[in-house]
């Protein structure tokens, strides 16, 4: 297991801690109010992913034509911009969080806490995409056990806060939203520091820098699979919030949200592998190395295909314990999350190599190529599934949707595979 990977499941599984705590010493209400604004955080966030892995595609290809003097200006630069989005965003987050909530559907309760919630995500915000930026620049930076010790240091303190805001001092929804306050404090603003002090032997240093606009522009470009991916993500959550308030209730959300928790660790792992192979890419292209790209996706086709088939076993295998390990006080919820679990995760089988092919694409710094992909994949072919399945399958259908989804994806991916083979040599 590599460091990207092992740092994105323990990114991951912390990121899950406030979920579990809630749901068990809190309420049901509170745990489907945090699956309900979680999405509107992962689509401002999701800056820090275009920004990740497009500036790190494009410091990759800088180091791979030996200029490290413009790889560090442009990592400087590339941190100030996020931060001049990111904190601007979590002004707006907090003080619209009623708003907002009401536009997802909630009220009453449910709507109470989702604002606590929502406000707490806020302050945190700009933090939390510095975080996710760092992710791919400590790969950069050749530093990617740095990432893993981080990650692991920023679960530590959240499990440990979530033990005594939530369960010791029940502070409820409010424990758990300092909670990650901290541990995304930690975690996105020590980088800072570490890159700032001079040190040897490292790839990437803070240094003073202008703003250059296009190279701004190519990050965004390179980055806009993820950009856009990550936004998908977010919406077709919403979606499936829609479908499954109208088709099962709060309960519904809730089963979805165990989903969603359990599946951030699966995906981690295939993202992980992603974080780590992109720079590569760009790396080897910048070089000119063809046949090394052409060893790369050969390699990483079979270890997607392997990998995701291997995935959807443990999930078939552990769906029912990792639902009892959230709503176990709840027996009709249980098996809900259960039964819904094992269809959702048959996508599995697929979802590695669409990811992937993405991925390449960013690497190669072709990021329309990458947009169009994560854009058709979620935006068109899920979000129509969620709406479209449940008039023939009823609620089974929107468990489903993300399966037909992979597969009329797969079928987009490899046709663009197979178009551009000539122009790069994979």
């Amino acid at each position: 297991m590599t460091p990207a990977v092992l740092m994105m499941i323990v990114t991951s599984i912390y990121s899950i801690i406030d979920g579990y705590f809630v749901s068990n010493y809190v309420g049901t209400t509170a745990f489907a109010a945090i699956n309900l604004v979680t999405p509107v955080a992962m689509l401002i966030g999701a800056t820090g992913f275009m920004v990740g892995t497009g500036g790190s595609a494009l410091i990759a290809k800088t180091l791979g034509r030996k200029k490290e003097e413009n790889a560090n200006r442009i990592f400087s630069m590339l941190l100030q911009f996020l931060l001049s989005i990111g904190i601007p965003l979590s002004f707006i987050l907090f003080f619209f969080a009623k708003e907002i909530c009401q536009l997802l559907g909630a009220e009453e309760d449910l709507l109470a806490d989702s604002i606590v919630y929502t406000r707490f995500l806020a302050i945190s915000l700009p933090a939390f995409m510095l975080q996710i930026v760092f992710q791919s620049f400590y790969m950069v930076a050749g530093r990617p056990l740095l990432g893993t010790i981080m990650s692991v240091v920023c679960g530590v303190a959240n499990v440990l806060l979530d033990l005594l805001f939530v369960v010791h001092l029940q502070m409820g929804i409010e424990g758990a939203g300092i909670a990650t306050n901290v541990a995304e404090f930690i975690g996105g603003f020590f980088p800072i520091y570490y890159f700032a002090t001079s040190r040897k032997n490292l790839r990437l240093k803070l240094v003073r820098t202008k703003w250059v606009w296009r190279y701004i522009a190519k990050t965004c470009l390179n980055g806009s699979s993820e950009y856009v991916g990550n936004i998908a993500f977010s919406v077709v959550s919403i979606c499936y919030n829609i479908q499954l308030i109208r088709f099962l209730g709060e309960a519904g959300i809730a089963a979805y949200g165990i989903i969603l928790y359990v599946g951030y660790i699966f995906y981690a792992i295939i993202e992980g592998y992603n974080i780590a192979i992109t720079p590569i890419v760009g790396y080897q292209y910048g070089a000119g190395n063809k046949k090394e790209l052409h060893n790369l996706f050969k390699k990483s086709i079979v270890i997607m295909t392997v990998g995701g088939f291997c995935l959807m076993l443990l999930s078939e295998l552990s769906s029912h314990p990792l639902a009892m390990l959230f709503v176990g006080y709840d027996l009709s919820l249980t098996e809900l999350a259960t039964h819904a679990f094992r269809i959702y995760m048959l996508s599995f089988v697929i979802c590695g190599v669409n990811l992937f092919i993405s991925a390449l694409f960013t690497g190669l710094n072709n990021g329309g190529v990458s947009a169009f992909i994560a854009i058709i994949r979620s935006l068109v072919f899920e979000t129509g599934a969620v709406f479209i399945l449940p008039f023939f399958l009823g609620s089974d259908g929107i468990w489903c949707a993300v399966i037909v989804a992979e597969v009329l994806a797969a079928g987009v991916s490899f046709y663009l595979i197979k178009k551009h083979r000539r122009r790069y040599g994979y």
